[in-house]
């Protein structure tokens, strides 16, 4: 999805828009996590880039992208440009965590 979405529409109250907004962006991510997956991949995951406009749209993560709109629309906007990319992912274990030795003396 690469869509520039607009938050001032005349005869539409600014709020309704962000809610349709949000629905939009919740429902094509929705979408995308239901389609079938390729062989090897054991999930969906998307890079995301969300900005003013497409030229200086940065990189969100996915997790993030929801409180991005809403900041976006307190500070004034009238509009934002939204591209997200589903690719095939593989789960990796986080590295794991050297533990602490015990304390030998106590």
């Amino acid at each position: 999805m690469r869509k520039t979405f607009q938050l001032q529409i005349e005869g539409k109250h600014p709020d309704r828009v962000l809610d349709a907004t949000k629905h939009a962006i919740r429902k094509y991510l929705r979408r995308e996590r239901g389609r079938p997956l390729p062989a090897g991949a054991d999930h969906w995951a998307f890079d995301c880039k969300l900005g003013p406009n497409q030229e200086s749209a940065v990189e969100v993560p996915v997790g993030a992208l929801i409180q991005r709109v809403d900041a976006l629309a307190r500070e004034g906007a009238t509009q934002f440009y939204l591209e997200i990319l589903a690719r095939p992912g593989h789960w990796q274990a986080p590295p794991a965590k050297d533990a602490p030795a015990p304390d030998e003396g106590a």
